[in-house]
């Protein structure tokens, strides 16, 4: 069964932004090709049961299971040593990417204390998109009642654009949640 957001994209989203800047093909539309999950330990990273823990939290979140993520090298003024777990990361694509989306906009971004929107300044030069989150309970997949420690994570959503302006367009679309800022 493919997802309610992924037929949106395809049946309304794609002709939609197709019109808008007058594309001639639908390969050119831009899309999303996956979306990359990193939430950092810090000085945690030596306990194994608060690894463990971060693991659970994150495949609860992602629906997959995360990839632990070791230093290179040491750094005396971190307090790393090489080898050491640094965070977890998961990387989602096709049907699963859709869905943490769809849950991302319609639930857990709602569920944010005083949110005024996304900023929309997190662009790169690729027109990738990165935003993050204070609070990892904001999902309801997360029990709050059992969580220890409260914990951020980064969401970078990679899309196959090279214009700033087509993919705010893509994500407005998709119903992301900015913010209007006024410049002066």
């Amino acid at each position: 069964m493919t997802p309610r957001l992924k037929e949106l994209y395809n049946n309304q989203i794609k002709e939609s932004l197709m019109k808008k800047f007058s594309l001639p093909n639908k390969l050119m539309v831009p899309e999303i090709t996956k979306v990359v999950l990193n939430m950092g330990l810090g000085a945690e990273g030596t306990e194994t049961k608060k690894i463990k823990t971060c693991v659970d939290d994150m495949s609860l979140i992602s629906g997959q299971m995360p990839l632990i993520t070791k230093s290179k090298k040491s750094i005396s003024n971190f307090k790393t040593r090489k080898g050491t777990s640094m965070g977890v990361k998961v990387t989602l694509r096709k049907n699963k990417m859709y869905e943490f989306i769809d849950r991302l906009v319609n639930i857990a971004l709602p569920r944010i204390k005083d949110f005024r929107g996304l900023s929309p300044k997190g662009f790169d030069k690729f027109g990738n998109y990165s935003f993050g989150i204070k609070e990892h309970i904001i999902f309801p997949e997360i029990n709050f009642d059992k969580v220890e420690k409260i914990r951020g994570m980064d969401i970078t959503i990679i899309i196959s654009s090279k214009n700033k302006d087509h993919t705010l367009s893509l994500l407005e679309e998709l119903n992301f949640p900015f913010n209007k800022e006024k410049t002066n």
